[in-house]
């Protein structure tokens, strides 16, 4: 009887988790006066796709693989600078290793919109405005190397010096100890942590409102403002555009699931 309850809890959880997803779906498909019909209805009385018209008219191919561009560029020199950045964290004891630490954990506090006009300021003295695309790669790629730093380093502390010991022990170096023994064995915390950096860039609308002015290099978040005027929205319009946008997410998500799953329960050491 009880594992029955908790079966029932568990997809009463679920049901809730969803349901913005459906009524962001099912709002997708209604007209104007169905949206702010009283009592709100759970399916639409004439379904209305817009799915297509919103794709061509907004060119959201363009918006979509900008954000891509950002996401994968930021996700890559944080994966490659975090990495190693963690490992050391984990395996070297001392003051300043705890002073690094403390002052990467007082980095993740920072919000973006405190960071956003300094770092225009800097990046355009730089000339790094003239490749705005650029400039917010490594603008987030600045403000997810803490979060990939924290949550790997947890990751390395869970693996056993011994195994490293023992490398050494039969030829290796530090570095080649790190890459054939400690990589491996860390791949699915490291993997995890990266997809989570991955939606997380993919999802930044601060530094790239305030970083890119041109249209063609606008990511999907900023292409969103389409859709708002100062008289009124068009919420079905705003609400197809989410869907579409939501969409490459949970296809990588549904790739993912199994090593995500794994990552988060199992830890690193099979």
């Amino acid at each position: 009887m009880k594992k029955y309850a908790l079966c029932a809890a568990g997809i009463v959880l679920v049901a809730i988790y969803l349901f913005p997803l459906y009524w962001m779906f099912i709002t997708a498909l209604k007209d104007s006066a169905e949206i702010f019909a009283y009592p709100p209805t759970f399916f639409p009385h004439e379904p209305n796709v817009r799915f297509a018209q919103v794709w061509v008219d907004l060119q959201m191919g363009r918006f979509l693989i900008n954000s891509l561009i950002i996401a994968a560029g930021s996700t890559a020199i944080v994966v490659l600078l975090g990495t190693g950045c963690a490992y050391a964290l984990a395996r070297v004891r001392g003051l300043a290793i705890d002073a690094a630490l403390f002052s990467i954990l007082m980095m993740q506090v920072l919000p973006s919109s405190l960071m956003a006009t300094p770092i225009f300021v800097a990046f355009s003295q730089t000339g790094l405005m003239e490749t705005p695309r650029l400039a917010v790669i490594l603008a987030q790629a600045a403000k997810s190397l803490p979060f990939y730093i924290v949550l790997c380093r947890a990751t390395f502390v869970q693996l056993p010096k011994d195994l490293e010991e023992a490398a050494l022990l039969d030829g290796h170096s530090r570095l080649g100890a790190f890459v054939n023994i400690m990589l491996p064995l860390a791949r699915n915390g490291i993997l995890v942590t990266s997809v989570l950096v991955f939606l997380q860039s993919f999802g930044e609308y601060v530094y790239a409102r305030s970083l890119i002015s041109q249209r063609e290099f606008q990511p999907a978040t900023v292409g969103l403002q389409s859709f708002m005027g100062p008289n009124m929205n068009d919420w079905p319009g705003i609400m197809a555009y989410a869907v579409i946008y939501i969409a490459p997410i949970l296809a990588l998500f549904v790739l993912l699931q199994r090593r995500i799953v794994s990552g988060l329960t199992e830890g690193a050491i099979k």
